[in-house]
Parts: C-alpha cells; structure tokens; sequence
C-alpha cells in the first residue's frame, strides 16, 4: 500500500475522531487546519512509524503535540471558547427543546472540564470523549498505564464534586 494510500485510509478510520480530540483539546470548532496538518505531519514522518503503537494511537499524538505547539505560538489560553458537541443525536430525531437541553449539558459538561488542571483534562478527554482504552491513552500521553487509570479515576472524582457545586 502506498503512503498516500495509507494516510487517506487513516484519514477515512480517524479523521473525525481526530478532529472531535483537537474540539475538546483547543476548545475551539476551527481545527480544520490542524486536523489537516496532523495528517501531512503523518505523512511527512509515515517511515517513523514502527508499528510499536496503532495507528490510531500515533495520529493521536501527533495532533495533541500541534495542538500544543499551536497554543504556545498563539499565547492563547487553553478552552477559552467552548462549544457543545453532540454528534450521536441528530436534531430530525428530537424536538427543539431536546436539541436544546443536550447542548446545555454538553456546555455545562464542557464548562466543568475546563476547570480541571492539565492532566486530568487530557485523561478525561481521552478516555472519557473519546473513549480510548487505558493502553491507547497511555501511549498518547507518554505515561503509564497506572498512571492513567489513577489521573482518570481522580479526574471523574473532581468532575462529580464540580458539577454538584456548580449552580
């Protein structure tokens, strides 16, 4: 299979999981670009990849160290602006009040994860968002595997007591 072929395939597998990670990650819609560059960045460096992770798991650290890259060279702070997702209900299958109740918790989802520190944000985005096993989040994050699973218990833990506290 060529390069090009394989990224194009990866990019079929993983484009919208990667895109969804950058929403969450930046905590901004316009990634378009970034999810571009992650997959010219795979392309580019397609010969560094060793078959050591999945694919999956290397597009995911490849998009999480630009998405760094991006915030640093920007100054910007991290999930200024938060938008609500909510991909697996389409608004043809619910009323308007349903639309509207599933973006507000997703909004107040979004809202309570911001107050996370670092560590837990990306644990809770990977494994609770975008429902990534503990060995997948581990390889994204550089960290091991108790580590994670210790980052996303205490995480959710922070996440219940927050969204008590909240209004």
């Amino acid at each position: 299979m060529s390069r090009k072929s394989t990224i194009s395939q990866w990019f079929y597998l993983y484009g919208n999981d990667v895109y969804r990670y950058l929403v969450y990650f930046t905590g901004s819609s316009d990634v378009e670009d970034l999810v571009q560059e992650v997959f010219i960045k795979a392309l580019k460096s397609l010969n560094t990849f060793k078959n050591h992770s999945s694919p999956k798991t290397w597009l995911f650290t490849i998009a999480r160290n630009l998405a760094i890259d991006e915030m640093k060279s920007k100054k910007k702070s991290m999930w200024k602006k938060l938008i609500p997702i909510d991909e697996n209900l389409s608004s043809n299958e619910q009323n308007p009040e349903m639309v509207f109740l599933n973006d507000q918790s997703a909004k107040e989802l979004h809202d309570v994860i911001q107050l996370l520190n670092n560590n837990y944000r990306d644990v809770v985005i990977l494994r609770g968002v975008n429902q990534f096993s503990v060995a997948e989040a581990a390889s994204v994050l550089n960290w091991p595997e108790e580590k994670v699973r210790t980052n996303y218990h205490r995480a959710l833990k922070a996440l219940r007591k927050q969204w008590r506290e909240e209004p």
